[in-house]
């Protein structure tokens, strides 16, 4: 494969300073450090490089003045900093395609939620930390999937009084001009349950709450100073919520975890819930295989209901789906779609789907485990297509490096 000249990253004008390392172990006081203009790596140690060409890389020369050679592959992570694609020349003088590359944008993030937001893709990940850590949402923004502007804390718990630990799996969905950025915060535990602890309070209360804002990266505000589900209904602990509009502008709730997954109709004005028929504000429509993170969507006059199973911190985690002919079901499960590939990633799964709108094209935006996988925690945010059969059944999703090439919004 002969080398490529490629342009500057998607996103090395509004990276961080530093990076983290992340694929292969080194110095601790080693650092690599993001120039204002570009990408430069002075040295690449060879028996990291024997890893990397061992791996399908080739060399690539960044477009910098000092023209630094390195060892990379569309995406994939080497000496711990991301290499996008990007647009290049071969030396043929063939023009490449711009591709986003795998992970989308640096930094551990999970649970990714992907949408279409003024005119913008966008998408709302968990940081994926300890517990602890996790007191706030950054989002991410981009006009054609490969160029990414990162906006810190959006949510933080200086915003939501109620939030002690672990803000996760947001959902966000614009209505009456405004957003709403649903999520989850505080693992909360019930009583008697093997992670409840009677003297400490951290994750006695807690649940899905909501946020609002005028525009996509805020400023947000606690719309309701309370979560807007703080107790378990049909042994469903409440976290992991989807949000969905309907073609009849009704708004639905999908969520879940601990293997129970809950639907219900929200009101008016986002702040309860319409009851259904028989009293209850949820029902329990729990697939088969069922774990957590779910996601609905319609296509072609069918319903896509896909969730996550298997163990979240290992390579067993995995996406499935159903189908039905309509928003209440019933559902019936298809199959997996996304898993761990070996030569790729693991444990990918906690999905969203992005079309582009007045399109039949569609993105899975998903998290996964790099390899080799370093800590419970280190999971990146990817996306990569969506592709379907001709009788609506939803292709395998194929991981890779490379990712999605730009698509403009229309």
């Amino acid at each position: 494969m002969r080398a490529l000249v490629a342009a500057t990253p998607r996103w090395a004008l509004r990276g961080k300073d530093s990076l983290a390392r992340s694929s292969w172990d080194f110095p601790r006081d080693e650092k690599l450090t993001w120039p204002s203009q570009m990408l430069i790596i002075d040295e690449v140690r060879d028996e990291v490089r024997d890893k990397v060409r061992d791996k399908g890389a080739v060399p690539v020369r960044m477009a910098d003045k000092e023209g630094s050679m390195v060892w990379a592959k569309c995406g994939m992570c080497v000496l711990g900093v991301w290499m996008a694609a990007g647009s290049g020349v071969a030396e043929s003088g063939e023009e490449l395609p711009r591709r986003a590359g795998n992970p989308v944008f640096p930094g551990w993030y999970a649970d990714p939620e992907g949408a279409v937001l003024r005119g913008e893709y966008w998408i709302f990940p968990t940081y994926s930390a300890a517990y602890t850590d996790q007191l706030f949402l950054d989002a991410f923004s981009s006009p054609d999937l490969v160029t990414w502007t990162k906006h810190e804390r959006v949510l933080d718990s200086s915003i939501i009084a109620w939030c002690r630990q672990a803000m996760w799996a947001p959902s966000v969905i614009e209505k009456d001009g405004r957003i709403f950025l649903f999520f989850s915060a505080n693992d909360i535990q019930r009583p008697g349950g093997p992670l409840w602890n009677p003297d400490n309070p951290i994750n006695h209360v807690g649940g899905i709450g909501v946020a609002v804002a005028d525009t996509p990266e805020g400023p947000y505000r606690d719309y309701l100073g309370k979560p807007l589900v703080g107790d378990f209904h049909h042994g469903a602990q409440p976290i992991d919520q989807f949000v969905y509009q309907d073609v009849d502008d009704t708004y639905y709730i999908f969520y879940g975890g601990w293997r129970h997954c809950n639907f219900g109709r929200l009101n008016e004005d986002f702040t309860g819930f319409v009851p259904w028929e028989n009293g209850e504000l949820f029902r329990e429509i729990t697939p088969e295989g069922y774990v957590e993170g779910p996601v609905v969507f319609r296509r072609q006059d069918r319903y896509y209901f896909m969730w996550s199973e298997g163990s979240w911190g290992n390579a067993t985690y995995r996406v499935a789906y159903a189908m039905a002919d309509g928003i209440h079901g019933p559902w019936r499960r298809i199959g997996t779609i996304l898993q761990s590939d070996p030569d790729i990633a693991t444990g990918a799964g906690h999905n969203s789907v992005i079309q582009v709108p007045g399109t039949d094209e569609w993105y899975i935006v998903y998290h996964r485990r790099p390899i080799p996988n370093r800590g419970r925690d280190h999971r990146v945010s990817c996306i990569d297509r969506l592709s379907f059969n001709p009788d609506g059944t939803i292709q395998p999703v194929r991981m890779t490096f490379e990712g999605v090439e730009a698509r403009p919004l229309p």
